[in-house]
Protein backbone atom coordinates (compact mmCIF):
# COMPACT_ATOMS: atom_id res chain seq x y z
CA UNK A 1 0.00 0.00 0.00
CA UNK A 2 1.53 3.31 -1.16
CA UNK A 3 1.99 5.93 1.91
CA UNK A 4 0.82 8.87 -1.42
CA UNK A 5 -2.53 9.26 -2.64
CA UNK A 6 -1.75 11.18 -5.74
CA UNK A 7 1.01 14.29 -6.47
CA UNK A 8 -0.12 17.77 -6.62
CA UNK A 9 1.04 21.31 -6.56
CA UNK A 10 0.44 23.80 -3.71
CA UNK A 11 -1.96 25.41 -6.22
CA UNK A 12 -4.42 22.40 -6.86
CA UNK A 13 -6.89 21.15 -4.37
CA UNK A 14 -5.40 19.19 -1.78
CA UNK A 15 -6.70 14.96 -2.45
CA UNK A 16 -8.56 13.63 0.32
CA UNK A 17 -8.30 9.61 0.81
CA UNK A 18 -11.30 7.86 2.09
CA UNK A 19 -11.44 4.28 3.89
CA UNK A 20 -14.21 1.72 3.40
CA UNK A 21 -14.62 -0.65 5.16
CA UNK A 22 -10.85 -1.17 5.68
CA UNK A 23 -10.35 -0.44 2.13
CA UNK A 24 -9.04 2.62 0.06
CA UNK A 25 -11.86 4.11 -2.02
CA UNK A 26 -10.34 4.76 -5.62
CA UNK A 27 -14.03 6.01 -6.97
CA UNK A 28 -14.39 9.40 -9.11
CA UNK A 29 -13.60 12.58 -7.06
CA UNK A 30 -15.61 15.92 -6.41
CA UNK A 31 -14.88 19.05 -4.96
CA UNK A 32 -15.27 20.35 -1.81
CA UNK A 33 -14.16 23.83 0.35
CA UNK A 34 -13.71 27.47 -0.67
CA UNK A 35 -11.27 28.95 -2.88
CA UNK A 36 -8.12 29.18 -0.90
CA UNK A 37 -8.99 26.17 0.77
CA UNK A 38 -10.52 23.65 -1.91
CA UNK A 39 -9.72 19.40 -1.75
CA UNK A 40 -11.31 16.70 -3.43
CA UNK A 41 -13.06 13.50 -2.10
CA UNK A 42 -14.41 10.25 -3.83
CA UNK A 43 -17.77 10.39 -4.19
CA UNK A 44 -19.95 8.93 -1.83
CA UNK A 45 -22.01 5.77 -2.09
CA UNK A 46 -24.31 5.78 0.81
CA UNK A 47 -25.07 1.84 0.67
CA UNK A 48 -21.06 0.94 0.90
CA UNK A 49 -21.48 2.99 4.45
CA UNK A 50 -23.66 1.13 6.60
CA UNK A 51 -23.44 -2.84 7.74
CA UNK A 52 -25.90 -5.12 7.00
CA UNK A 53 -28.24 -5.76 10.47
CA UNK A 54 -29.02 -9.23 9.11
CA UNK A 55 -25.66 -10.06 9.99
CA UNK A 56 -22.83 -9.41 12.47
CA UNK A 57 -20.63 -6.71 12.32
CA UNK A 58 -17.08 -8.22 11.29
CA UNK A 59 -15.36 -7.99 14.60
CA UNK A 60 -17.66 -9.02 16.93
CA UNK A 61 -16.57 -12.09 17.96
CA UNK A 62 -13.20 -11.55 17.80
CA UNK A 63 -11.73 -11.60 21.47
CA UNK A 64 -10.50 -8.50 23.19
CA UNK A 65 -7.10 -9.39 23.88
CA UNK A 66 -6.82 -9.78 19.93
CA UNK A 67 -7.99 -6.80 19.77
CA UNK A 68 -5.63 -4.98 21.68
CA UNK A 69 -2.66 -6.67 20.22
CA UNK A 70 -3.97 -5.10 16.93
CA UNK A 71 -3.87 -1.93 18.48
CA UNK A 72 -0.47 -2.40 20.00
CA UNK A 73 0.61 -3.28 16.65
CA UNK A 74 -0.58 -0.16 15.02
CA UNK A 75 0.49 2.23 17.49
CA UNK A 76 4.22 0.82 17.03
CA UNK A 77 3.60 0.97 13.23
CA UNK A 78 2.72 4.55 13.44
CA UNK A 79 5.57 5.24 15.84
CA UNK A 80 8.16 4.06 12.85
CA UNK A 81 5.87 5.00 9.91
CA UNK A 82 7.91 3.18 7.40
CA UNK A 83 4.46 2.97 4.94
CA UNK A 84 5.02 7.20 5.22
CA UNK A 85 1.30 7.31 5.68
CA UNK A 86 1.76 9.83 9.05
CA UNK A 87 4.10 12.02 6.72
CA UNK A 88 1.58 12.13 3.92
CA UNK A 89 -1.27 13.04 5.67
CA UNK A 90 1.32 15.83 7.72
CA UNK A 91 2.23 17.30 4.37
CA UNK A 92 -1.35 17.97 3.26
CA UNK A 93 -2.63 18.85 6.74
CA UNK A 94 -0.09 21.73 7.19
CA UNK A 95 -1.66 22.80 3.99
CA UNK A 96 -5.06 23.24 5.35
CA UNK A 97 -4.66 23.45 9.28
CA UNK A 98 -5.09 26.28 11.42
CA UNK A 99 -2.59 24.81 13.21
CA UNK A 100 1.39 25.34 12.73
CA UNK A 101 3.42 23.33 11.31
CA UNK A 102 5.33 22.45 14.17
CA UNK A 103 2.48 21.73 16.43
CA UNK A 104 0.85 19.16 14.25
CA UNK A 105 4.79 17.80 13.88
CA UNK A 106 4.67 17.09 17.41
CA UNK A 107 0.96 16.13 18.12
CA UNK A 108 1.79 13.63 15.10
CA UNK A 109 4.78 12.20 16.87
CA UNK A 110 2.88 11.19 19.48
CA UNK A 111 0.07 9.52 18.38
CA UNK A 112 1.18 5.75 18.68
CA UNK A 113 0.96 7.10 23.05
CA UNK A 114 -2.91 6.50 22.46
CA UNK A 115 -2.39 2.49 21.49
CA UNK A 116 -0.39 1.38 23.95
CA UNK A 117 -1.34 -1.67 26.29
CA UNK A 118 -1.68 -0.44 29.69
CA UNK A 119 -4.11 2.74 28.17
CA UNK A 120 -5.81 -0.06 26.37
CA UNK A 121 -6.44 -2.34 29.27
CA UNK A 122 -6.88 0.81 31.55
CA UNK A 123 -10.72 1.75 29.95
CA UNK A 124 -11.60 -1.49 29.73
CA UNK A 125 -11.20 -2.32 33.26
CA UNK A 126 -12.05 1.31 34.64
CA UNK A 127 -14.75 1.46 31.91
CA UNK A 128 -15.95 -1.69 31.58
CA UNK A 129 -14.94 -3.98 34.61
CA UNK A 130 -12.73 -6.38 32.47
CA UNK A 131 -12.66 -7.76 29.39
CA UNK A 132 -15.63 -10.86 30.16
CA UNK A 133 -18.29 -8.50 29.63
CA UNK A 134 -16.75 -7.45 26.13
CA UNK A 135 -15.84 -11.51 25.20
CA UNK A 136 -19.15 -13.12 26.86
CA UNK A 137 -22.09 -13.02 29.48
CA UNK A 138 -20.84 -11.63 32.79
CA UNK A 139 -22.89 -13.35 35.14
CA UNK A 140 -24.69 -11.12 37.91
CA UNK A 141 -26.30 -11.79 41.13
CA UNK A 142 -29.54 -10.15 42.07
CA UNK A 143 -31.69 -9.57 45.38
CA UNK A 144 -33.68 -12.62 46.31
CA UNK A 145 -30.98 -15.08 45.24
CA UNK A 146 -31.52 -14.52 41.10
CA UNK A 147 -29.33 -14.86 38.97
CA UNK A 148 -28.53 -13.02 35.59
CA UNK A 149 -26.29 -12.10 32.98
CA UNK A 150 -25.06 -8.91 31.09
CA UNK A 151 -23.10 -7.87 28.09
CA UNK A 152 -21.59 -5.12 26.17
CA UNK A 153 -22.84 -6.09 22.84
CA UNK A 154 -20.85 -4.53 19.81
CA UNK A 155 -22.85 -1.38 18.90
CA UNK A 156 -22.74 -0.01 15.16
CA UNK A 157 -21.45 3.42 15.45
CA UNK A 158 -21.51 6.74 13.36
CA UNK A 159 -18.99 9.17 14.75
CA UNK A 160 -18.68 13.46 13.88
CA UNK A 161 -14.84 13.71 15.35
CA UNK A 162 -13.69 17.08 15.81
CA UNK A 163 -10.50 18.51 14.46
CA UNK A 164 -8.92 20.75 16.86
CA UNK A 165 -6.25 18.13 17.60
CA UNK A 166 -5.49 15.08 15.55
CA UNK A 167 -5.84 12.92 18.83
CA UNK A 168 -9.15 12.85 19.19
CA UNK A 169 -9.16 10.65 15.56
CA UNK A 170 -6.75 8.71 17.57
CA UNK A 171 -8.90 8.30 20.22
CA UNK A 172 -11.79 7.74 18.23
CA UNK A 173 -10.11 4.56 16.52
CA UNK A 174 -9.22 3.01 19.63
CA UNK A 175 -12.66 3.49 21.59
CA UNK A 176 -14.46 1.63 17.96
CA UNK A 177 -12.28 -0.65 17.89
CA UNK A 178 -12.06 -1.84 21.58
CA UNK A 179 -16.19 -1.81 21.25
CA UNK A 180 -15.65 -4.21 18.65
CA UNK A 181 -18.35 -2.78 16.77
CA UNK A 182 -18.68 -0.79 13.05
CA UNK A 183 -17.58 2.19 12.94
CA UNK A 184 -18.32 4.91 10.32
CA UNK A 185 -15.72 8.09 10.81
CA UNK A 186 -17.30 11.48 9.66
CA UNK A 187 -13.75 13.44 8.81
CA UNK A 188 -13.61 17.28 10.06
CA UNK A 189 -13.01 19.71 7.25
CA UNK A 190 -10.48 20.83 9.51
CA UNK A 191 -8.66 17.80 9.88
CA UNK A 192 -9.43 15.77 6.61
CA UNK A 193 -6.05 13.19 7.10
CA UNK A 194 -5.37 11.89 10.28
CA UNK A 195 -8.32 9.45 10.97
CA UNK A 196 -8.01 7.64 7.32
CA UNK A 197 -3.77 7.84 8.20
CA UNK A 198 -4.79 5.94 11.03
CA UNK A 199 -6.71 3.32 9.76
CA UNK A 200 -4.65 2.41 6.27
CA UNK A 201 -1.59 1.75 8.96
CA UNK A 202 -3.81 -0.54 10.72
CA UNK A 203 -4.57 -2.20 7.20
CA UNK A 204 -1.31 -2.46 6.65
CA UNK A 205 -0.25 -4.32 9.73
CA UNK A 206 -2.75 -6.18 9.40
CA UNK A 207 -4.59 -6.63 6.26
CA UNK A 208 -8.29 -7.91 6.07
CA UNK A 209 -8.26 -7.99 9.80
CA UNK A 210 -11.93 -8.15 11.33
CA UNK A 211 -11.38 -4.67 12.79
CA UNK A 212 -10.08 -3.21 9.96
CA UNK A 213 -13.42 -4.05 8.05
CA UNK A 214 -15.00 -2.72 10.98
CA UNK A 215 -14.06 0.92 10.12
CA UNK A 216 -14.92 3.60 7.33
CA UNK A 217 -13.98 7.23 7.38
CA UNK A 218 -15.42 9.65 4.89
CA UNK A 219 -16.14 13.50 4.09
CA UNK A 220 -19.48 14.78 3.69
CA UNK A 221 -19.96 18.36 4.38
CA UNK A 222 -21.50 18.82 8.41
CA UNK A 223 -25.21 18.81 8.11
CA UNK A 224 -26.00 17.74 4.42
CA UNK A 225 -29.44 16.45 4.35
CA UNK A 226 -29.33 14.06 1.62
CA UNK A 227 -26.48 12.25 3.63
CA UNK A 228 -27.33 12.58 7.05
CA UNK A 229 -30.79 11.63 6.56
CA UNK A 230 -30.24 8.97 5.13
CA UNK A 231 -27.41 7.70 7.50
CA UNK A 232 -28.93 9.14 10.26
CA UNK A 233 -31.30 5.96 11.09
CA UNK A 234 -31.55 3.17 13.74
CA UNK A 235 -31.80 0.58 10.76
CA UNK A 236 -27.98 1.51 10.50
CA UNK A 237 -27.04 2.87 13.59
CA UNK A 238 -27.25 2.35 16.90
CA UNK A 239 -25.60 5.75 18.35
CA UNK A 240 -24.31 9.43 17.34
CA UNK A 241 -20.93 10.01 18.57
CA UNK A 242 -20.97 13.79 18.26
CA UNK A 243 -18.17 16.06 19.08
CA UNK A 244 -17.96 19.57 18.34
CA UNK A 245 -19.60 23.25 18.87
CA UNK A 246 -23.10 24.02 19.57
CA UNK A 247 -23.92 23.69 15.61
CA UNK A 248 -22.63 20.40 15.05
CA UNK A 249 -24.65 19.01 18.46
CA UNK A 250 -27.86 20.96 17.93
CA UNK A 251 -27.91 19.61 14.15
CA UNK A 252 -27.21 15.85 15.33
CA UNK A 253 -29.89 16.27 17.65
CA UNK A 254 -32.24 16.41 14.85
CA UNK A 255 -31.80 12.91 14.02
CA UNK A 256 -31.91 11.61 17.95
CA UNK A 257 -35.09 8.87 18.78
CA UNK A 258 -36.05 5.60 19.72
CA UNK A 259 -33.40 3.30 18.94
CA UNK A 260 -31.15 6.02 17.84
CA UNK A 261 -28.86 7.44 21.14
CA UNK A 262 -26.72 10.64 20.90
CA UNK A 263 -23.58 9.90 22.97
CA UNK A 264 -22.42 14.20 22.57
CA UNK A 265 -18.41 15.76 24.08
CA UNK A 266 -20.09 19.34 23.85
CA UNK A 267 -18.26 22.39 23.97
CA UNK A 268 -16.94 23.20 26.66
CA UNK A 269 -14.46 26.10 27.82
CA UNK A 270 -12.08 25.84 31.05
CA UNK A 271 -11.00 28.26 33.86
CA UNK A 272 -7.99 27.81 36.51
CA UNK A 273 -8.01 28.62 40.29
CA UNK A 274 -4.62 30.29 41.15
CA UNK A 275 -4.60 30.46 45.22
CA UNK A 276 -2.48 33.41 47.33
CA UNK A 277 0.13 30.78 48.10
CA UNK A 278 1.81 31.93 44.72
CA UNK A 279 2.81 35.16 45.63
CA UNK A 280 4.84 33.25 48.86
CA UNK A 281 8.17 33.41 46.63
CA UNK A 282 9.02 34.51 43.13
CA UNK A 283 9.50 30.74 42.69
CA UNK A 284 6.19 30.13 43.97
CA UNK A 285 4.84 32.68 41.12
CA UNK A 286 7.04 31.59 38.41
CA UNK A 287 5.92 27.38 39.07
CA UNK A 288 2.10 29.45 38.78
CA UNK A 289 2.47 31.60 35.60
CA UNK A 290 4.29 28.80 33.69
CA UNK A 291 1.74 25.98 34.63
CA UNK A 292 -1.27 28.51 33.84
CA UNK A 293 0.50 29.42 30.21
CA UNK A 294 0.89 25.57 29.82
CA UNK A 295 -2.83 24.84 30.25
CA UNK A 296 -4.05 28.15 28.51
CA UNK A 297 -1.83 27.28 25.20
CA UNK A 298 -3.07 24.24 24.96
CA UNK A 299 -3.27 23.49 20.94
CA UNK A 300 -2.56 27.26 20.83
CA UNK A 301 -5.98 27.27 23.21
CA UNK A 302 -7.92 25.80 20.43
CA UNK A 303 -8.95 22.77 22.78
CA UNK A 304 -11.73 22.80 24.83
CA UNK A 305 -9.33 21.79 27.93
CA UNK A 306 -7.40 25.50 26.74
CA UNK A 307 -7.80 27.65 30.33
CA UNK A 308 -8.97 30.87 28.93
CA UNK A 309 -10.59 32.72 32.22
CA UNK A 310 -8.09 32.77 35.70
CA UNK A 311 -8.95 33.36 38.92
CA UNK A 312 -6.27 35.16 41.13
CA UNK A 313 -6.56 34.47 44.94
CA UNK A 314 -4.94 38.10 46.11
CA UNK A 315 -5.35 41.97 45.19
CA UNK A 316 -4.80 43.62 41.82
CA UNK A 317 -1.82 44.04 42.54
CA UNK A 318 -1.03 40.56 42.95
CA UNK A 319 -3.37 39.63 39.90
CA UNK A 320 -1.34 42.00 38.00
CA UNK A 321 2.19 40.34 39.13
CA UNK A 322 0.62 37.18 37.81
CA UNK A 323 -0.59 38.62 35.13
CA UNK A 324 2.43 40.25 33.68
CA UNK A 325 4.48 37.13 34.30
CA UNK A 326 1.96 35.03 32.56
CA UNK A 327 1.96 37.57 29.95
CA UNK A 328 5.54 36.39 28.83
CA UNK A 329 5.19 32.62 29.49
CA UNK A 330 2.49 32.43 27.05
CA UNK A 331 4.92 32.89 24.34
CA UNK A 332 6.76 29.99 24.88
CA UNK A 333 6.62 26.81 22.29
CA UNK A 334 5.66 24.00 24.35
CA UNK A 335 4.99 20.16 22.86
CA UNK A 336 1.13 21.09 21.90
CA UNK A 337 1.89 24.67 21.12
CA UNK A 338 4.07 26.99 19.29
CA UNK A 339 5.37 30.64 20.77
CA UNK A 340 3.79 32.41 17.58
CA UNK A 341 0.13 31.42 17.75
CA UNK A 342 -2.96 33.49 15.59
CA UNK A 343 -3.40 37.17 15.13
CA UNK A 344 -5.89 38.58 17.46
CA UNK A 345 -9.78 38.82 15.34
CA UNK A 346 -10.04 42.57 14.24
CA UNK A 347 -13.39 42.38 16.35
CA UNK A 348 -11.89 41.37 19.50
CA UNK A 349 -9.11 44.11 19.25
CA UNK A 350 -11.30 46.72 19.37
CA UNK A 351 -12.95 45.62 22.26
CA UNK A 352 -9.16 44.85 23.78
CA UNK A 353 -8.08 48.66 22.68
CA UNK A 354 -11.16 50.29 24.57
CA UNK A 355 -10.04 48.34 28.02
CA UNK A 356 -6.55 49.44 27.54
CA UNK A 357 -8.11 53.25 28.10
CA UNK A 358 -9.87 52.01 31.12
CA UNK A 359 -6.74 51.87 33.30
CA UNK A 360 -6.52 51.12 36.55
CA UNK A 361 -9.93 48.81 36.49
CA UNK A 362 -8.76 47.10 33.20
CA UNK A 363 -4.84 46.25 32.23
CA UNK A 364 -3.77 44.57 29.34
CA UNK A 365 -0.57 43.01 28.64
CA UNK A 366 0.93 42.23 24.96
CA UNK A 367 -0.22 43.34 21.88
CA UNK A 368 -1.98 41.38 19.21
CA UNK A 369 0.77 39.12 16.87
CA UNK A 370 -0.21 35.83 18.66
CA UNK A 371 2.26 35.88 21.19
CA UNK A 372 0.31 36.03 24.23
CA UNK A 373 -2.23 38.38 25.76
CA UNK A 374 -3.67 39.22 29.09
CA UNK A 375 -6.39 41.05 30.31
CA UNK A 376 -6.94 41.43 34.14
CA UNK A 377 -10.14 42.79 34.86
CA UNK A 378 -12.45 43.38 37.56
CA UNK A 379 -14.67 40.79 36.16
CA UNK A 380 -14.75 38.43 33.68
CA UNK A 381 -14.89 40.01 30.35
CA UNK A 382 -18.51 39.43 27.93
CA UNK A 383 -16.04 38.11 24.86
CA UNK A 384 -14.22 34.84 24.13
CA UNK A 385 -10.77 34.98 24.76
CA UNK A 386 -8.75 33.14 22.04
CA UNK A 387 -6.12 32.47 20.06
CA UNK A 388 -3.60 32.41 23.39
CA UNK A 389 -5.51 35.06 25.11
CA UNK A 390 -5.98 35.11 28.61
CA UNK A 391 -8.61 36.56 31.09
CA UNK A 392 -7.47 37.32 35.14
CA UNK A 393 -10.02 38.45 37.52
CA UNK A 394 -8.76 39.06 40.89
CA UNK A 395 -11.37 37.29 43.75
CA UNK A 396 -10.63 37.47 47.35
CA UNK A 397 -10.72 33.75 47.81
CA UNK A 398 -11.18 30.64 45.75
CA UNK A 399 -14.66 29.60 46.56
CA UNK A 400 -15.99 32.47 45.54
CA UNK A 401 -14.85 32.09 42.05
CA UNK A 402 -16.82 28.78 42.03
CA UNK A 403 -19.61 30.84 40.95
CA UNK A 404 -17.83 31.56 37.83
CA UNK A 405 -17.84 27.89 36.61
CA UNK A 406 -21.03 25.93 35.01
CA UNK A 407 -21.86 22.72 32.74
CA UNK A 408 -20.25 24.17 30.16
CA UNK A 409 -16.95 23.97 32.47
CA UNK A 410 -15.07 20.91 31.47
CA UNK A 411 -11.60 21.41 32.86
CA UNK A 412 -10.90 23.40 36.24
CA UNK A 413 -6.65 23.61 37.06
CA UNK A 414 -6.25 24.71 40.64
CA UNK A 415 -2.58 25.84 42.16
CA UNK A 416 -1.65 24.59 44.33
CA UNK A 417 -2.34 20.72 44.26
CA UNK A 418 -3.17 21.38 48.39
CA UNK A 419 -6.31 23.54 47.04
CA UNK A 420 -8.38 20.88 45.08
CA UNK A 421 -9.70 19.00 47.67
CA UNK A 422 -11.58 21.94 49.31
CA UNK A 423 -12.66 23.26 45.96
CA UNK A 424 -13.68 20.01 44.13
CA UNK A 425 -16.80 18.97 45.29
CA UNK A 426 -18.28 22.57 45.02
CA UNK A 427 -16.90 22.64 41.40
CA UNK A 428 -18.29 19.32 41.16
CA UNK A 429 -21.84 20.51 42.09
CA UNK A 430 -21.83 23.79 39.66
CA UNK A 431 -21.12 21.29 36.85
CA UNK A 432 -17.73 21.24 36.21
CA UNK A 433 -16.67 17.57 35.45
CA UNK A 434 -12.46 17.59 35.54
CA UNK A 435 -10.68 19.04 38.58
CA UNK A 436 -6.51 18.83 37.57
CA UNK A 437 -3.00 19.96 39.04
CA UNK A 438 -2.66 23.74 37.08
CA UNK A 439 -0.74 22.55 34.16
CA UNK A 440 -2.21 19.33 33.91
CA UNK A 441 -5.06 19.95 31.76
CA UNK A 442 -3.88 19.00 28.42
CA UNK A 443 -4.34 15.51 27.56
CA UNK A 444 -7.19 12.98 29.85
CA UNK A 445 -5.35 9.78 31.41
CA UNK A 446 -7.22 6.62 29.71
CA UNK A 447 -9.80 5.51 31.96
CA UNK A 448 -11.51 8.14 33.61
CA UNK A 449 -14.36 9.64 32.56
CA UNK A 450 -14.42 12.11 29.56
CA UNK A 451 -17.23 14.93 30.30
CA UNK A 452 -19.06 13.56 33.03
CA UNK A 453 -19.68 9.99 31.48
CA UNK A 454 -17.32 6.90 31.17
CA UNK A 455 -17.25 7.14 26.82
CA UNK A 456 -16.24 3.16 26.45
CA UNK A 457 -19.37 2.23 28.44
CA UNK A 458 -21.99 4.34 26.88
CA UNK A 459 -20.67 3.59 23.56
CA UNK A 460 -21.84 -0.45 24.34
CA UNK A 461 -25.28 -1.79 23.78
CA UNK A 462 -25.96 -3.52 27.11
CA UNK A 463 -27.95 -6.61 27.06
CA UNK A 464 -29.45 -8.21 29.96
CA UNK A 465 -30.21 -12.78 29.84
CA UNK A 466 -32.65 -12.62 32.66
Amino acid sequence: MSGRTGDSTAADPVAVAHVIRGEIDEGPRVGHGRPGAAFTAPALDLDRLVWPRTEPGPAFDVPVAEIVDLLVETGEALRADREGLLADALDRMVRVSPLPAEVLERAYAVLWRSFRRPHLYAQIDHELGGTDVLDGWREVRLPEGRVAATRAFPPRLVHIIAGNAPGVAAMSVVRGALTKGVNLLKLPSNDLFTATAILRTMAAAAPGHPVVRSFSAVYWRGGDETVESVLFRPQFFDKLVAWGGEATIRGALRYVGPGFELVSFDPKTSISLIGHEAFASPEALAEAADTGAADATFFNQQACVASRFQFVEGSWDDADRYAELLCERLGVAREFSSADGPRVAAGLREEIDVLRSLAPDYRVWGGYDGRGLVIRSPEPVDFHPDGKMVNVVPVPGLSGAVAHAGVATQTVGVYPDARKAELRDALACAGVQRVVSLGRAGGMPPGLSHDGFYPLQRLMRWVNDE
